[in-house]
């Protein structure tokens, strides 16, 4: 769906939320070698806490004595330097050629969700993991329904018994549907019902692009999961077809009943624009792109149009997915559990009910000039209705199909800890942007990461990346997935880093949990730009479009309301943007609470216009408009890769709890700001207690985290001053990777206290051994796995703290999504809307006894987050 690319963007929240930590002089307890400097928490709430040191380089260089010293297996690390060194070779890796190769490859092809050649990508990414990463190919492919034994052992053995790198395929059988182009209509009917004018619902091919002439009637344009059927009645115009449009249509005195709406793209998600319309008796929907949208790049500016120039081709359709995103993503029939074969299904409750179809501008027109007046006249939400009934009659096929998550795994030293990567592979036709750009990027991190593992690296770590199938229907691999593996996901994993279009524009858009906004921007900044010199990939965020122009001075005013996040603020800002939904991050950070992130260049209006789920949304654009040299391709490459390495390597995790509990003040302005009246509003002195509450939790937990490391230095260092024999090292070994988390075959020591619960337990039989904790080596030893302790009690506490915000009650209406901190807005679907539940009980419920009720819910949430970080 690619969230960061659409156009234009919708956040729902407003800059004056915008935590700015220049204000409170915040900076991240934490660094990574030279490239980041040390720094601390100052003046925040008038604590003080103490910088952290990464341990990456430290523990690489120092534990890799230990390591070696009698260790079989155990990787020879530099020992100084050493996470420099990784990320430089690291970042040598991505390169514009092989970026390109491999978008020729999948960028000149349908591939839709469940079909053939989907099939097929998914096999060839399948082989490209297993070449990359040395895996060597099974005699029979490692394809595995989902539910099945060995599908559930994949994905559990990679914190278990995996020892070496592994790569398979889970496959869903969730609910799709295809269009039939025969049965897919537009007319416009006399007085006898018969058509006076019927749209040819094409895009034209043309063949300058030469992929797009040859697949223009591969997949026929029409709306995922859309409702079959026939809707007859009169023309409305309904803006962008957004709550308030409908709104001011029934204030204006418009019967919406049995009538056709035709609305543009834009402004929220478009199942979002049937929804409403469905909540208002309408028959039909019809969804237009408009070149008011286009920006400064149109026809009336003098720009030809594509492929001979950057403007919009007229005859381009947006297909797209119309599932009510907002109340749950996935399969439909499946709401939160797997969509395994055989499964039990339900009546979704997210589909619509009433028929709608996509189309192009160059159809849309007609409509204006036919039936409401004009295009001028007709483009106004002044309620005209049309003179003549429309009708529109859509066919499409529901049925079961097989999709198919590509998957691979990197095992870490640290086995029971997971970063994950992941990025869609299906597209609604050849997807050079959506979804191909994100592969291309994906594709360049595991060759980088391929690189590493040749030269003996192995993560701290364990690293699981993933191509998810069918997001386009409504988020449905990942969904899936994440439905299926929520303990695991829960009990293991870090971070999800996705990325999905990673060049459709030329501005940089990031958006993340805010725990990982330090790293994010620090990680971005020792990117370089991808096309200035001087500049690193964090500047891009300002960047534009070579095109200028007179554009729509009302879509000029929405693009600048929606995007003042990025403009006038000064480079001390760390704040990134919440994320709502839109892509496969969606079920890892709103129903499990994982700290997420999404990244890539989007489109502004100075920009070459973006074809969206076009045919057009080809590798020629790409090659001649989106990213000239695929230097946009690379750098998102790198930053994904920096990422995931200072995710996996850092013995601390480099995430920034306090950063998250200063921005719910801000969270909680904004609720106040938006209510739409004072007698709506609860009391939120409890929850600013609360609050507070958590920000000195968590300080504290930024001194225990350099307390950890600090201890854990210490206790390394002694060891390797000592003196001991190589049987003691051996022994040393096995006790450090056991309590890292790494399983040991053939180990006795392992074996004897593997159901050891608590670390005393474990000091306590160390000390029994004589042969190990002589009287003079007894501290160093217990010093160091008390140490090892802390490192873990503190790395759980910053691994979990996000699912801190889950409430099983979920949000009132939508119950799916867990996470009460954020949440896709309600009426938006792509946008973010921070303290979702009380939020809408405010401003759309207006009901204060629902929001002081959930008020005293993220109150008692928040209050238990803070006691699990002091414990």
């Amino acid at each position: 769906m690619g969230l960061l690319a659409n156009s234009p963007p919708v956040i729902d929240k407003k800059e004056k939320g915008v935590f700015n930590p220049a204000d409170h002089d915040l900076e991240e307890p934490t660094a990574v070698d030279k490239q980041v400097r040390p720094a601390c928490f100052r003046r925040v709430l008038g604590i003080a806490a103490a910088s952290l040191l990464l341990l990456s380089g430290i523990f690489a260089s120092h534990h890799s004595v230990l390591l070696n010293r009698g260790c079989k297996g155990a990787h020879k690390h530099p020992r100084s330097g050493y996470t420099a060194r990784i990320e430089r070779t690291f970042l040598s890796v991505p390169s514009t050629a092989s970026a390109l190769n491999y978008s020729r490859h999948y960028a000149t092809h349908p591939h839709l969700a469940g079909s053939v050649e989907d099939f097929q990508d998914a096999k060839d990414v399948l082989s490209f993991f297993q070449r990359e990463l040395g895996i060597s190919a099974p005699s029979t492919e490692p394809i595995f329904d989902a539910g099945s034994p060995k599908s559930r052992q994949a994905t559990l053995s990679t914190t278990s018994t995996l020892d070496h790198p592994s790569a398979w395929m889970d496959v869903y059988y969730p609910v799709l549907n295809t269009g039939n182009a025969d049965g897919i209509s537009l007319a416009i009917l006399d007085s006898d019902n018969q058509p006076i004018w019927t749209a040819d619902l094409l895009e034209d091919g043309d063949p300058g692009d030469e992929t797009a002439a040859k697949y223009k009637n591969a997949i026929p344009p029409w709306h995922g999961l859309s409702a079959a059927g026939e809707a007859i009645g009169q023309l409305v115009y309904a803006n962008y077809g957004t709550r308030d449009d409908y709104e001011k249509l029934v204030e204006a005195g418009v019967d919406l009943t049995g009538k056709v709406i035709l609305a543009r793209y834009g402004g929220n998600f478009r199942g979002l624009k049937i929804q409403g319309a469905e909540q208002h008796g309408v028959a039909g929907v019809i969804m237009y792109s408009d070149p008011r949208d286009d920006g400064s790049v149109t026809v009336e500016n003098g720009y030809l149009p594509y492929p001979n120039g950057p403007a919009r081709n007229p005859t381009s359709i947006q297909r797209g997915s119309v599932t009510f995103l907002s109340t749950y993503p996935g399969d439909p029939t499946t709401p939160g559990f797997p969509a395994y074969p055989n499964v039990t299904r339900t009546d979704p409750s997210c589909l619509p009910s009433i028929p709608s179809i996509p189309l192009s501008w160059a159809n849309a027109r007609v409509l204006f000039e036919q039936e409401l007046g004009g295009i001028e006249e007709g483009r106004k939400l002044n309620g005209r209705v049309g003179g003549h009934l429309i009708k529109l009659t859509n066919d499409v096929d529901n049925q079961v199909t097989p999709i198919w998550n590509t998957m691979a795994a990197i095992p870490g030293r640290i086995k029971d800890e997971v970063v994950i990567l992941g990025c869609h592979r299906d597209a609604w036709v050849t997807g050079g942007a959506d979804p191909i750009s994100g592969t291309v990027s994906l594709l360049e991190v595991v060759r980088g990461l391929g690189a590493l593992i040749q030269q003996g690296w192995q993560p701290l770590r364990t690293i699981l990346l993933a191509s998810w199938d069918a997001e386009e229907h409504g988020l449905v691999g990942s969904t899936e997935f994440g439905e299926d593996f929520a303990e695991w996901i829960q009990a293991h994993a870090v971070s999800y880093i996705n990325v999905d279009v990673s060049v459709s524009g030329s501005r940089w858009n990031v958006a993340g949990s805010p725990s990982l906004a330090h790293l994010i921007k620090r990680s971005a900044q020792d990117v370089p730009h991808p096309t200035q010199a001087n500049k690193t990939l964090w500047d891009a965020r300002y960047d534009s479009g070579p095109y200028t122009g007179v554009q729509d001075a009302e879509f000029a005013e929405m693009w600048t309301r929606n995007n003042k996040v990025y403009e006038n603020v000064d480079d001390s800002t760390v704040s990134v943007s919440p994320l709502g939904s839109g892509s496969d991050y969606t079920v890892f950070l709103q129903r499990l609470g994982i700290a997420s992130s999404d990244q890539g260049f989007g489109y502004t209006p100075t920009d070459a216009v973006y074809h969206y789920h076009s045919i057009y949304d080809s590798q020629a654009w790409q090659e001649r408009y989106g990213d000239p040299g695929f230097h946009r391709h690379v750098a998102v490459a790198k930053n994904l890769g920096l990422i995931m390495l200072r995710l996996a390597d850092s013995v601390v995790l480099p995430l920034n709890t306090t950063q998250y509990a200063v921005e719910l003040d801000s969270y909680v302005d904004l609720v106040e700001e938006s209510a739409p009246n004072r007698d709506v509003l609860p009391k939120l002195d409890k929850l600013r207690k609360a609050i507070s509450k958590l920000q000195k939790s968590s300080l504290k937990l930024d001194m225990e985290k350099a307390e950890a490391e600090k201890e854990f230095r210490r206790a390394v260092r002694r060891i390797i001053r000592g003196r001991w024999g190589s049987h003691t090292i051996k022994r040393i070994c096995n006790w450090i990777k056991y309590l890292l988390g790494y399983s040991l075959k053939n180990s006795s020591e392992v074996g004897r206290h593997a159901d050891m619960k608590h670390v005393w337990d474990i000091v306590g039989n160390f000390e029994q051994q004589g042969d190990v904790c002589r009287q003079r080596h007894k501290g160093s030893i217990c010093n160091l796995i008390k140490a090892v302790a802390k490192v873990r009690k503190v790395n759980h506490k910053l691994r979990t703290f996000e699912q801190g915000f889950l409430s099983e009650g979920g949000i009132k209406d939508r119950e799916w999504f867990k996470h009460l901190g954020v949440a896709p807005g309600r009426y938006l679907g792509y946008g973010a809307t921070t303290l979702p539940a009380l939020s809408e009980a405010v401003v759309y419920d207006r009901n204060a006894t629902l929001a002081e009720h959930e008020a005293a819910r993220l109150t008692r949430l928040i209050k238990v987050l803070a006691k699990q970080l002091n414990v």
